[in-house]
Protein backbone atom coordinates (compact mmCIF):
# COMPACT_ATOMS: atom_id res chain seq x y z
CA UNK A 1 0.00 0.00 0.00
CA UNK A 2 1.67 3.15 -0.90
CA UNK A 3 1.97 6.14 1.42
CA UNK A 4 -0.92 8.63 2.42
CA UNK A 5 -0.64 12.30 2.66
CA UNK A 6 -2.06 13.36 6.13
CA UNK A 7 -3.96 16.63 6.84
CA UNK A 8 -4.31 18.66 10.38
CA UNK A 9 -5.95 21.64 11.15
CA UNK A 10 -6.48 23.80 14.51
CA UNK A 11 -9.83 24.39 14.95
CA UNK A 12 -11.29 26.95 17.66
CA UNK A 13 -9.72 29.12 20.24
CA UNK A 14 -5.86 28.38 20.43
CA UNK A 15 -4.15 27.44 23.74
CA UNK A 16 -0.98 27.52 25.22
CA UNK A 17 -0.45 23.91 24.07
CA UNK A 18 -2.02 23.18 21.03
CA UNK A 19 0.71 23.53 18.84
CA UNK A 20 2.10 20.45 21.33
CA UNK A 21 -0.11 18.61 19.70
CA UNK A 22 0.94 19.44 16.16
CA UNK A 23 4.36 18.66 17.22
CA UNK A 24 3.38 15.26 18.29
CA UNK A 25 1.34 14.86 14.79
CA UNK A 26 4.21 15.70 12.67
CA UNK A 27 6.59 14.09 14.19
CA UNK A 28 4.96 11.06 14.96
CA UNK A 29 3.81 11.62 10.87
CA UNK A 30 7.48 11.85 10.23
CA UNK A 31 8.92 8.66 11.74
CA UNK A 32 6.37 6.37 9.05
CA UNK A 33 7.29 7.63 5.94
CA UNK A 34 6.15 4.72 4.39
CA UNK A 35 3.08 5.25 5.20
CA UNK A 36 2.07 8.83 5.39
CA UNK A 37 4.29 10.84 2.66
CA UNK A 38 3.61 14.36 3.87
CA UNK A 39 1.60 16.57 6.93
CA UNK A 40 -0.57 18.91 4.92
CA UNK A 41 -1.96 21.51 7.41
CA UNK A 42 -4.99 23.70 6.97
CA UNK A 43 -4.14 27.81 6.93
CA UNK A 44 -6.61 29.01 9.68
CA UNK A 45 -8.06 25.88 10.28
CA UNK A 46 -10.45 24.18 8.19
CA UNK A 47 -10.91 26.86 6.31
CA UNK A 48 -8.03 26.09 4.62
CA UNK A 49 -9.02 22.81 3.50
CA UNK A 50 -12.62 24.12 1.95
CA UNK A 51 -10.72 26.67 0.38
CA UNK A 52 -7.59 24.53 -0.79
CA UNK A 53 -5.04 26.72 0.82
CA UNK A 54 -2.60 23.91 2.84
CA UNK A 55 0.87 24.06 4.22
CA UNK A 56 3.51 21.57 3.36
CA UNK A 57 4.86 21.09 6.62
CA UNK A 58 7.41 18.93 5.44
CA UNK A 59 9.39 22.02 4.50
CA UNK A 60 9.88 22.78 7.69
CA UNK A 61 13.04 21.55 9.19
CA UNK A 62 12.87 19.01 12.44
CA UNK A 63 14.18 21.98 14.57
CA UNK A 64 11.18 24.08 14.26
CA UNK A 65 8.64 21.20 14.06
CA UNK A 66 9.99 20.18 17.19
CA UNK A 67 10.03 24.29 18.33
CA UNK A 68 6.33 24.02 18.86
CA UNK A 69 6.26 22.35 21.89
CA UNK A 70 6.87 24.77 23.36
CA UNK A 71 5.33 27.91 21.24
CA UNK A 72 1.72 29.35 22.41
CA UNK A 73 -1.37 29.80 19.97
CA UNK A 74 -1.85 28.21 16.24
CA UNK A 75 1.17 27.78 14.62
CA UNK A 76 -0.97 27.35 11.14
CA UNK A 77 -4.07 29.58 12.10
CA UNK A 78 -6.94 28.72 13.51
CA UNK A 79 -10.71 29.83 12.93
CA UNK A 80 -13.96 29.92 14.12
CA UNK A 81 -16.30 28.13 11.13
CA UNK A 82 -18.78 25.66 12.62
CA UNK A 83 -19.99 23.46 9.48
CA UNK A 84 -23.42 23.31 9.24
CA UNK A 85 -25.30 19.80 9.23
CA UNK A 86 -24.83 17.57 6.09
CA UNK A 87 -28.70 18.43 5.69
CA UNK A 88 -27.84 21.69 5.56
CA UNK A 89 -24.54 22.48 3.14
CA UNK A 90 -23.66 18.85 1.87
CA UNK A 91 -21.42 21.18 0.00
CA UNK A 92 -18.88 21.72 2.34
CA UNK A 93 -18.46 18.18 3.13
CA UNK A 94 -18.05 16.58 -0.61
CA UNK A 95 -15.68 20.09 -1.05
CA UNK A 96 -13.47 18.96 1.56
CA UNK A 97 -13.66 15.19 0.32
CA UNK A 98 -12.65 17.13 -3.12
CA UNK A 99 -9.88 18.36 -1.40
CA UNK A 100 -8.17 15.31 0.17
CA UNK A 101 -8.93 13.03 -2.81
CA UNK A 102 -6.70 16.13 -5.13
CA UNK A 103 -3.95 15.99 -2.98
CA UNK A 104 -4.42 11.99 -1.96
CA UNK A 105 -5.00 13.02 1.49
CA UNK A 106 -5.65 9.79 3.26
CA UNK A 107 -5.81 10.89 7.11
CA UNK A 108 -7.71 13.67 8.38
CA UNK A 109 -6.22 14.90 12.26
CA UNK A 110 -8.69 17.57 13.50
CA UNK A 111 -7.63 19.34 16.83
CA UNK A 112 -10.63 21.29 18.80
CA UNK A 113 -13.00 20.47 21.05
CA UNK A 114 -16.44 19.37 20.39
CA UNK A 115 -17.61 21.38 17.35
CA UNK A 116 -14.11 19.61 15.67
CA UNK A 117 -15.21 16.28 16.87
CA UNK A 118 -18.62 16.56 15.39
CA UNK A 119 -16.73 17.60 11.66
CA UNK A 120 -14.55 14.81 12.01
CA UNK A 121 -17.11 12.31 13.03
CA UNK A 122 -19.32 13.74 9.75
CA UNK A 123 -15.83 13.52 7.52
CA UNK A 124 -15.37 9.77 8.50
CA UNK A 125 -19.37 9.14 8.02
CA UNK A 126 -19.32 10.99 4.46
CA UNK A 127 -16.02 9.83 2.96
CA UNK A 128 -16.76 6.21 2.26
CA UNK A 129 -19.97 6.93 1.35
CA UNK A 130 -18.19 9.08 -1.26
CA UNK A 131 -15.85 6.46 -2.22
CA UNK A 132 -12.93 7.77 -0.99
CA UNK A 133 -12.70 6.26 2.71
CA UNK A 134 -10.48 9.09 4.88
CA UNK A 135 -9.35 7.67 8.55
CA UNK A 136 -11.24 10.51 10.42
CA UNK A 137 -9.33 11.57 14.16
CA UNK A 138 -10.17 14.13 16.30
CA UNK A 139 -6.94 15.25 18.49
CA UNK A 140 -8.91 16.57 21.73
CA UNK A 141 -8.33 20.65 22.43
CA UNK A 142 -9.92 23.00 24.83
CA UNK A 143 -9.33 25.42 27.94
CA UNK A 144 -13.15 24.73 29.23
CA UNK A 145 -12.44 21.17 29.77
CA UNK A 146 -15.84 19.91 28.77
CA UNK A 147 -15.27 16.92 26.26
CA UNK A 148 -16.65 13.84 27.54
CA UNK A 149 -15.14 10.47 28.11
CA UNK A 150 -11.27 12.16 28.42
CA UNK A 151 -10.26 12.92 31.86
CA UNK A 152 -9.53 15.93 31.41
CA UNK A 153 -8.80 18.51 27.96
CA UNK A 154 -5.33 19.55 26.58
CA UNK A 155 -5.08 23.06 26.56
CA UNK A 156 -6.98 23.34 30.48
CA UNK A 157 -4.04 22.23 32.66
CA UNK A 158 -2.13 25.71 31.82
CA UNK A 159 -5.16 27.58 31.74
CA UNK A 160 -5.79 26.33 35.63
CA UNK A 161 -2.63 26.83 36.55
CA UNK A 162 -2.07 30.39 35.73
CA UNK A 163 -5.86 31.73 36.79
CA UNK A 164 -4.88 30.49 40.44
CA UNK A 165 -1.41 31.64 40.24
CA UNK A 166 -3.12 35.14 38.64
CA UNK A 167 -5.68 34.66 41.68
CA UNK A 168 -2.98 34.08 43.89
CA UNK A 169 -0.82 36.99 43.13
CA UNK A 170 -3.89 39.62 43.20
CA UNK A 171 -5.09 38.43 46.03
CA UNK A 172 -1.70 39.09 48.24
CA UNK A 173 -1.62 42.39 46.43
CA UNK A 174 -5.01 43.61 46.90
CA UNK A 175 -4.71 42.15 50.80
CA UNK A 176 -1.31 44.46 51.27
CA UNK A 177 -3.94 47.39 50.06
CA UNK A 178 -7.46 46.49 51.85
CA UNK A 179 -6.95 48.46 54.86
CA UNK A 180 -7.14 52.05 52.92
CA UNK A 181 -8.23 50.83 49.75
CA UNK A 182 -9.78 48.12 47.44
CA UNK A 183 -11.27 45.03 49.66
CA UNK A 184 -12.77 43.21 46.42
CA UNK A 185 -10.57 42.14 43.47
CA UNK A 186 -12.59 40.64 40.67
CA UNK A 187 -11.32 37.99 37.99
CA UNK A 188 -13.15 37.22 35.08
CA UNK A 189 -12.27 33.86 33.52
CA UNK A 190 -13.53 31.60 30.34
CA UNK A 191 -15.93 29.11 30.30
CA UNK A 192 -19.46 29.31 28.98
CA UNK A 193 -21.06 26.76 30.20
CA UNK A 194 -18.73 24.45 32.12
CA UNK A 195 -17.09 26.16 35.76
CA UNK A 196 -13.98 23.99 35.23
CA UNK A 197 -11.53 27.06 34.87
CA UNK A 198 -13.15 29.41 37.63
CA UNK A 199 -12.82 26.02 40.05
CA UNK A 200 -9.06 26.29 39.73
CA UNK A 201 -9.10 30.00 41.30
CA UNK A 202 -10.68 27.53 44.73
CA UNK A 203 -6.95 26.22 44.78
CA UNK A 204 -5.97 29.40 46.13
CA UNK A 205 -8.41 29.05 49.29
CA UNK A 206 -5.54 26.66 50.72
CA UNK A 207 -3.42 29.26 50.91
CA UNK A 208 -5.48 30.97 53.01
CA UNK A 209 -7.43 33.24 50.56
CA UNK A 210 -10.81 34.15 51.03
CA UNK A 211 -12.50 33.72 48.00
CA UNK A 212 -15.99 33.43 46.45
CA UNK A 213 -16.38 31.29 43.22
CA UNK A 214 -19.15 31.97 40.42
CA UNK A 215 -20.09 28.83 38.35
CA UNK A 216 -21.86 28.92 35.07
CA UNK A 217 -23.53 25.34 37.03
CA UNK A 218 -24.86 27.13 39.95
CA UNK A 219 -27.82 29.63 39.53
CA UNK A 220 -26.67 32.95 40.19
CA UNK A 221 -28.58 34.62 43.26
CA UNK A 222 -27.68 38.48 43.83
CA UNK A 223 -28.37 38.85 47.59
CA UNK A 224 -26.85 35.64 48.35
CA UNK A 225 -23.78 36.81 46.61
CA UNK A 226 -22.95 39.53 48.00
CA UNK A 227 -23.91 38.18 51.71
CA UNK A 228 -21.42 36.13 50.87
CA UNK A 229 -18.57 38.90 49.67
CA UNK A 230 -19.69 40.35 53.11
CA UNK A 231 -18.93 37.80 55.64
CA UNK A 232 -16.20 37.08 54.08
CA UNK A 233 -14.91 41.30 53.90
CA UNK A 234 -15.92 41.38 57.43
CA UNK A 235 -13.50 38.30 58.46
CA UNK A 236 -10.41 38.89 56.58
CA UNK A 237 -10.52 42.67 55.94
CA UNK A 238 -11.09 41.76 51.76
CA UNK A 239 -12.00 39.06 49.16
CA UNK A 240 -11.34 37.67 45.67
CA UNK A 241 -13.81 36.64 43.33
CA UNK A 242 -13.61 34.24 40.33
CA UNK A 243 -16.51 34.74 37.74
CA UNK A 244 -16.67 32.41 35.22
CA UNK A 245 -17.95 34.33 31.96
CA UNK A 246 -21.03 32.10 31.70
CA UNK A 247 -22.04 32.88 34.92
CA UNK A 248 -26.17 32.92 34.65
CA UNK A 249 -29.33 34.10 35.95
CA UNK A 250 -32.16 31.08 37.30
CA UNK A 251 -33.97 32.45 34.09
CA UNK A 252 -30.74 31.45 32.08
CA UNK A 253 -29.72 34.51 31.00
CA UNK A 254 -26.01 35.39 31.20
CA UNK A 255 -24.73 38.29 33.61
CA UNK A 256 -22.83 39.30 30.84
CA UNK A 257 -25.18 38.84 27.59
CA UNK A 258 -25.19 41.25 25.00
CA UNK A 259 -28.02 40.09 22.71
CA UNK A 260 -25.35 39.11 19.95
CA UNK A 261 -24.18 35.54 18.62
CA UNK A 262 -20.58 34.44 17.33
CA UNK A 263 -20.04 31.99 14.88
CA UNK A 264 -21.13 29.07 16.24
CA UNK A 265 -24.17 30.17 17.56
CA UNK A 266 -22.89 31.02 20.82
CA UNK A 267 -23.93 34.04 23.14
CA UNK A 268 -21.84 36.88 23.06
CA UNK A 269 -20.52 37.55 26.19
CA UNK A 270 -19.57 41.14 27.16
CA UNK A 271 -18.02 40.99 30.80
CA UNK A 272 -19.07 39.29 34.21
CA UNK A 273 -16.23 41.28 35.72
CA UNK A 274 -17.93 44.91 35.76
CA UNK A 275 -21.38 44.13 36.01
CA UNK A 276 -20.32 41.99 39.52
CA UNK A 277 -18.09 44.73 40.53
CA UNK A 278 -20.96 47.17 40.11
CA UNK A 279 -23.02 45.26 42.28
CA UNK A 280 -20.75 45.21 44.93
CA UNK A 281 -20.52 48.88 44.83
CA UNK A 282 -23.89 49.65 44.92
CA UNK A 283 -24.92 47.03 47.22
CA UNK A 284 -21.78 47.19 49.53
CA UNK A 285 -19.66 50.21 48.84
CA UNK A 286 -16.48 48.34 48.56
CA UNK A 287 -13.81 49.42 46.57
CA UNK A 288 -12.84 47.11 43.84
CA UNK A 289 -10.68 46.33 40.96
CA UNK A 290 -11.53 43.60 38.43
CA UNK A 291 -9.82 42.57 35.33
CA UNK A 292 -10.66 40.23 32.55
CA UNK A 293 -8.03 36.78 31.71
CA UNK A 294 -9.21 36.54 27.78
CA UNK A 295 -6.36 35.86 25.82
CA UNK A 296 -4.02 36.26 28.55
CA UNK A 297 -5.05 32.84 30.23
CA UNK A 298 -5.05 30.76 27.59
CA UNK A 299 -1.51 32.09 25.72
CA UNK A 300 0.41 32.15 28.66
CA UNK A 301 2.68 29.38 27.90
CA UNK A 302 5.56 31.01 30.08
CA UNK A 303 3.57 29.35 32.59
CA UNK A 304 2.67 26.19 31.26
CA UNK A 305 1.88 22.76 33.28
CA UNK A 306 4.20 20.48 32.72
CA UNK A 307 1.59 17.58 32.47
CA UNK A 308 -0.46 19.40 30.29
CA UNK A 309 2.35 19.95 27.83
CA UNK A 310 3.01 16.32 27.84
CA UNK A 311 0.13 15.76 27.55
CA UNK A 312 -0.75 17.51 24.50
CA UNK A 313 1.85 15.74 23.09
CA UNK A 314 0.90 12.73 23.65
CA UNK A 315 -2.80 13.14 22.19
CA UNK A 316 -0.97 13.95 19.05
CA UNK A 317 1.12 11.50 18.88
CA UNK A 318 -1.38 8.86 19.75
CA UNK A 319 -3.61 10.20 17.54
CA UNK A 320 -1.69 9.01 14.36
CA UNK A 321 -0.84 5.85 16.14
CA UNK A 322 -4.58 4.93 15.88
CA UNK A 323 -4.87 6.09 12.57
CA UNK A 324 -1.87 3.66 11.46
CA UNK A 325 -3.68 1.04 13.56
CA UNK A 326 -6.74 1.20 11.76
CA UNK A 327 -8.92 3.54 13.32
CA UNK A 328 -11.51 5.67 12.28
CA UNK A 329 -13.73 8.26 13.77
CA UNK A 330 -12.10 7.86 17.33
CA UNK A 331 -10.04 10.67 19.93
CA UNK A 332 -7.39 9.59 21.84
CA UNK A 333 -8.08 10.28 25.88
CA UNK A 334 -6.77 11.19 28.62
CA UNK A 335 -7.10 7.93 31.39
CA UNK A 336 -7.14 8.95 34.67
CA UNK A 337 -5.05 5.81 37.02
CA UNK A 338 -4.52 7.36 40.12
CA UNK A 339 -4.58 10.98 41.67
CA UNK A 340 -1.87 10.62 44.51
CA UNK A 341 0.92 9.53 42.94
CA UNK A 342 -0.55 10.66 39.67
CA UNK A 343 -0.55 8.55 36.86
CA UNK A 344 -2.29 8.31 33.59
CA UNK A 345 -2.69 6.85 30.03
CA UNK A 346 -4.11 7.21 26.32
CA UNK A 347 -7.39 5.85 26.15
CA UNK A 348 -9.26 5.68 23.17
CA UNK A 349 -13.16 7.28 22.68
CA UNK A 350 -15.60 7.02 19.79
CA UNK A 351 -16.29 10.14 18.31
CA UNK A 352 -20.14 9.33 18.38
CA UNK A 353 -19.99 9.38 21.82
CA UNK A 354 -18.02 12.91 21.90
CA UNK A 355 -19.38 15.05 19.48
CA UNK A 356 -21.93 17.78 20.77
CA UNK A 357 -21.57 16.36 24.14
CA UNK A 358 -20.34 18.58 26.96
CA UNK A 359 -19.05 17.63 29.98
CA UNK A 360 -19.60 19.87 33.03
CA UNK A 361 -18.86 20.25 36.76
CA UNK A 362 -20.26 17.57 38.63
CA UNK A 363 -21.89 18.84 41.87
CA UNK A 364 -19.78 17.02 44.42
CA UNK A 365 -17.44 19.09 43.15
CA UNK A 366 -18.44 22.45 44.42
CA UNK A 367 -18.94 23.60 47.63
CA UNK A 368 -22.58 22.80 49.21
CA UNK A 369 -23.11 26.96 49.32
CA UNK A 370 -22.45 26.81 45.36
CA UNK A 371 -19.13 29.48 46.21
CA UNK A 372 -16.18 27.69 46.46
CA UNK A 373 -14.40 24.04 45.54
CA UNK A 374 -14.66 20.74 47.21
CA UNK A 375 -11.87 18.03 48.30
CA UNK A 376 -12.82 16.38 45.78
CA UNK A 377 -12.63 18.67 43.06
CA UNK A 378 -9.01 19.94 44.74
CA UNK A 379 -8.04 16.30 43.98
CA UNK A 380 -8.67 16.54 40.68
CA UNK A 381 -7.16 19.79 40.11
CA UNK A 382 -4.09 19.86 41.45
CA UNK A 383 -1.90 16.71 39.37
CA UNK A 384 -3.40 18.82 36.04
CA UNK A 385 -1.38 22.09 37.11
CA UNK A 386 1.78 20.17 38.27
CA UNK A 387 5.02 20.80 37.02
CA UNK A 388 6.88 23.57 35.13
CA UNK A 389 7.69 23.28 31.39
CA UNK A 390 9.61 26.84 30.35
CA UNK A 391 10.37 27.53 26.61
CA UNK A 392 13.79 29.11 25.75
CA UNK A 393 14.42 32.57 26.60
CA UNK A 394 16.33 34.74 24.75
CA UNK A 395 17.21 38.51 25.87
CA UNK A 396 14.70 38.37 28.45
CA UNK A 397 11.57 37.19 26.27
CA UNK A 398 10.34 33.40 25.24
CA UNK A 399 12.05 32.64 22.45
CA UNK A 400 9.41 31.32 20.18
CA UNK A 401 9.09 30.01 16.80
CA UNK A 402 7.44 31.23 13.39
CA UNK A 403 7.28 28.59 10.73
CA UNK A 404 7.32 29.50 7.04
CA UNK A 405 4.07 28.02 5.97
CA UNK A 406 4.75 27.60 2.80
CA UNK A 407 1.65 26.74 0.55
CA UNK A 408 1.15 23.79 -1.56
CA UNK A 409 0.16 24.70 -4.93
CA UNK A 410 -3.77 24.46 -5.87
CA UNK A 411 -5.34 21.79 -8.19
CA UNK A 412 -8.57 22.98 -7.84
CA UNK A 413 -11.00 25.80 -8.79
CA UNK A 414 -12.02 28.50 -6.39
CA UNK A 415 -15.00 27.47 -3.23
CA UNK A 416 -17.15 30.82 -1.90
CA UNK A 417 -17.60 29.78 1.54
Amino acid sequence: MSAKNAFYAQSGGVTAVINASACGVIETARRHPDRIAKVYAGRNGIIGALTEDLIDTSLESDEAIAALRYTPAGAFGSCRYKLKSLEANRREYERLIEVFKAHDIGYFFYNGGGDSADTCYKVSQLSAGLGYPVQAIHVPKTVDNDLPITDNCPGFGSVAKYIATSALEASYDVRSMAKTSTKVFILEVMGRHAGWIAAAGGLIEDQGIPVVILFPEIEFDQERFLAAVKSRVEQYGYCTVVVSEGAKYADGRFLAEQGTRDAFGHAQLGGAAPVVANMIKEGLGYKFHWAVADYLQRAARHLASKTDVEQAYAMGRAAVELALAGHNAVMPTVKRISHDPYAWEVGEAPLSEVANVEKFMPREFISEDGFGITPACKQYLIPLIQGEDYPPFERGLPKYVTLKNTPVERKLGAFEL
